[in-house]
Order: C-alpha cells, then structure tokens, then sequence
C-alpha cells in the first residue's frame, strides 16, 4: 500500500465518522455543514466517495465469495432450455426480462443497476 492510497483510507475513515456524526445529531444536511464550518458540497462530495467504495467492495465480495447481497434469492440454473426462453429479475417495483441466452456481461450490468437503484 502506498501513501497516496493510505491517505485516501485515512480521509475516508474521516468523512465516515463525519457523516455517523451527522446521522447521530438529528441535524439537516445543511444545518449540519453550517455548524461544522464547511460547504454542502464537500459533504456530497465525500459522501459519494464513501458510496462508490462501499459499492465495489460490495461487488468484489460478492464476486470473490459468491455472496448474495441482502434481499435478493438464490436461483439455481434451469437446464439449458430452447433458445427464446426469459428470466425475469425482480427487485423491488422493478422487474426485468432478460433472454437466456444474454451474454453474462451484459446480466451483470443489468444487475449493477438494479443494486445502485436499491
């Protein structure tokens, strides 16, 4: 790990203890960075930072250790089945059709979306 990576853990650590604080006080975004000292817009800066972290070591969990996230099933694969048949995906009031036989790639950015619109 080099110090450009350990810096950026380090702020991160930071902004995540800024935003439980947040949380904690009761307070509006707004009132929050006003009384903190410092602009709306490093909150939501760091607190998209913080997003898109938790989001890729979600996906490479999921990934290395075949963990299924919190709210969605574990579906077995059917036999291969005739060209034309559909899977549907469900989450939420979403719901999509996919073609069995969609390359991978494409299901997983389907998937992605699905987990970010959560």
């Amino acid at each position: 790990m080099n110090t450009r990576e350990i810096a950026e853990e380090y702020r991160l650590s930071h902004w995540s203890g800024i935003m439980r604080d947040r949380v904690a006080s009761g307070l509006t975004i707004k009132a929050f960075c006003k009384t903190a000292g410092f602009h709306e817009n490093v909150y939501y800066y760091w607190q998209r930072k913080l997003r898109e972290v938790a989001c890729r070591e979600m996906l490479t969990t999921a990934q290395e250790k075949a963990v299924v996230p919190s709210g969605w099933a574990v579906c077995e694969p059917a036999k291969a089945e005739s060209s034309g048949s559909s899977i549907y995906i469900e989450i939420g009031k979403c719901r999509v059709s996919v073609d069995a036989d969609v390359k991978v790639e494409a299901l997983e950015k389907v998937c992605r979306v699905l987990m970010a619109l959560c």
